[in-house]
């Protein structure tokens, strides 16, 4: 009898759900497979910014670590955590179909929109879209799981806090006080979960890639090599968004500075069967029209 798959993940509310819907799927289709949280150093440290912390990797790397030494056989991730190049001797598996891709704020009343206001986020990206929008804000940091985010917001005096969309409505957290941001750039391969296996383990490979889901592998595929071209080691406010629709591939993506003043974006369409490095020639775009001076900008402030 063959010994059952042991899935490595986070153990957060959120993770565990990830988790526990990968494991429902494998369970279904007739394969045995059990479940074996593991504690992050992103769980673990709560005092600090995610950028502070050098963002790349922080809520994977212990559990790549625990799959490179066989403790698990496959892990789940929340893709957009996960750095684009992935470990030596780590493999991307499937990608399950995408949730809700988008960005939300849970508030305490929109009045404070068209006046001063006090809003929570730990992410580069969003609070540098904030301000580009909204610039006579004030952003706070935001740190911890959902649930903790949620009630660090009800309990401090701020109006809002920016969450992804994905994350709440999974664990059935979504407040009634809330509103999409439909103008923001959401994180690349943001509400997509990543299952990835140890190099060489092609039994794991074989049966978790029953679980891929073309369409979004494309996309996020797509949204991640923007990302790894613009990037380029560094942490940045940078946005991707791809959609498959008649047979196209449409990538709305940016790139902003961390005050949010400066931004270059781009929406590009293209056929299918030509969305085999899409994603860099968009981003090459971005970084030929002023998105070099930005990405230089914000490299020289994370060297200081």
């Amino acid at each position: 009898m063959s010994k059952g798959l042991r899935i490595g993940t986070r153990d957060s509310e959120l993770a565990l759900w990830q988790a526990n819907t990968v494991l429902d799927h494998l369970i279904k289709a007739g394969h045995k497979a059990e479940l074996v949280p593991v504690k992050s150093t992103g769980d673990l440290v709560l005092d600090k910014p995610l950028y502070e912390l050098g963002i790349t990797g922080i809520f994977t790397k212990t559990l790549d670590v625990a799959l490179l030494k066989s403790d698990v056989d496959l892990v789940v991730h929340s893709m957009k955590d996960v750095p684009t190049a992935l470990p030596e001797g780590i493999i991307q598996a499937a990608v399950l179909k995408r949730a809700n891709p988008t960005d939300i704020m849970v508030h305490k009343g929109l009045d404070f929109l068209q006046s001063e206001g006090v809003v929570a986020t730990g992410s580069l990206r969003r609070k540098a879209q904030w301000l580009r929008k909204y610039p006579n804000h004030k952003i706070v940091d935001l740190r911890g799981n959902v649930n903790t985010r949620l009630r660090k917001l009800k309990e401090n005096p701020w109006n809002a806090a920016v969450f992804a969309a994905a994350g709440l409505e999974r664990i059935g957290l979504l407040p009634e006080s809330h509103a999409p941001l439909d103008w923001m750039l959401p994180a690349p391969a943001q509400g997509a979960m990543l299952v990835v296996v140890r190099q060489g383990d092609q039994r794991a490979l074989d049966i978790a890639a029953e679980l891929n889901d073309k369409d979004s592998a494309l996309c996020t595929g797509v949204e991640r090599e923007f990302l790894r071209t613009l990037e380029g080691g560094c942490t940045a406010p940078i946005g991707a968004l791809a959609t498959i629709s008649a047979g196209k591939l449409s990538l709305k993506g940016g790139i902003f500075s961390l005050d949010g003043k400066d931004e270059r974006r781009i929406e590009n369409t293209v056929d299918l069967e030509s969305a085999l490095g899409f994603g860099k020639q968009c981003a090459m775009q971005i970084l030929d029209s002023g998105g070099a001076a930005i990405m230089e900008t914000i490299r020289n402030r994370n060297v200081r």
